[in-house]
């Protein structure tokens, strides 16, 4: 592997996973304000402070390699950070769609350093693959706080709901669910052309025929509350997954940017499903909570499969730069 490029490669990923910190910062300084319940807020709190420190540990690797952050991505992330806040204050039930997010985010936290890991192991550089390993395993603490926090997110979001509206609520949390399944559809359509490896291009297809069979079921839930999908966020999602396309087709490392999105993808469906399943148990409908049950374990099962496939996005995405072994 030519070292010049590796060590190239090194410091990009360096500047990505920072430019991922401003925006986790930034969604993470307004976050205990709005979570709406004081244990998620303390939840979130915390983490600011050791966000704060990861930020500073990534800084100082790039500095290690004589490169700065890229203000362009900072600029970005900053942006998207602002925007999520602003998105989630507007959110009736925002506790839950925070919550189920912040999930989301760690667990692209979470692959981008599995991801950072294995391109420093391979540019030798043993120090960031340490700095990155210890943020990982921090990230996943702190996913696992926020999955034990489901329950406390639903009953903040459903504090104002009077038992009798709770079922027109089951409703909108089902059009939810169907808008995000139009969003993974409409990325999955795309995602093995793109994948850059074949292992990989097998799993979005496969799991691309699973998630029409989950929409399916979401839309037979709808119909027995003679509710439908929100043809406006369909709509919304659909668009966000054209954009995130699009995206992934300009970047030269795509395979591993996409392995990570995916991941992190199937955890706001897992994050929104497991608030879908409380607000169905609360509802008094136990066909919907069976059904959702149903769909969380292919998702944790979807999730589990990109798991096993580091390596390759890896090696894909080193490949695509021209950088072999």
């Amino acid at each position: 592997m030519a070292e010049n490029d590796i060590q190239e490669q090194l410091a990009k990923y360096l500047a990505d996973a920072q430019s991922i910190e401003e925006q986790a910062l930034q969604q993470l300084r307004a976050a205990p304000d709005i979570a709406g319940d004081p244990q998620l807020s303390r939840i979130f709190a915390d983490h600011l402070i050791e966000t704060e420190e990861q930020e500073r540990m990534v800084r100082r690797r790039l500095e290690a390699h004589d490169a700065t952050p890229s203000k362009v991505k900072q600029a970005v992330m900053r942006a998207g950070g602002t925007a999520f806040v602003l998105f989630a204050r507007s959110q009736p039930d925002t506790p839950g769609k925070l919550t189920a997010h912040a999930y989301s985010y760690e667990h692209l936290e979470l692959a981008g350093y599995e991801l950072l890991t294995r391109v420093a192991e391979r540019a030798g550089d043993p120090e960031t693959a340490d700095v990155a390993r210890r943020i990982r395993d921090q990230e996943q603490s702190m996913a696992e706080r926020l999955e034990s926090s489901f329950d406390r997110a639903v009953d903040a979001s459903l504090q104002r709901v009077a038992p009798e509206d709770i079922g027109g609520q089951l409703a909108k949390y089902l059009a939810d669910a169907h808008a995000i399944e139009s969003q993974s559809i409409q990325l999955l359509e795309r995602a093995p052309r793109i994948a850059g490896e074949p292992q990989l291009a097998a799993l979005y297809s496969e799991h691309l025929e699973e998630t029409r069979r989950q929409q399916a079921l979401i839309e037979e839930r709808l119909q027995a509350h003679r509710a439908g999908p929100s043809a406006l966020k369909d709509a919304a999602m659909r668009l966000g997954a054209l954009n995130w396309g699009a995206f992934f087709q300009a970047q030269p490392d795509s395979p591993g940017k996409l392995a990570a999105f995916a991941f992190a993808f199937e955890h706001l469906e897992i994050g929104g499903y497991e608030q879908l399943r409380r607000v169905a148990e609360r509802a008094g409908d136990p066909e919907t909570a069976a059904t959702v049950d149903r769909i969380l374990s292919e998702e944790r099962a979807a999730a589990g499969r990109v798991t096993r496939h580091w390596d390759q996005a890896v090696d894909a995405s080193l490949q695509a730069q021209g950088v072999s072994g």
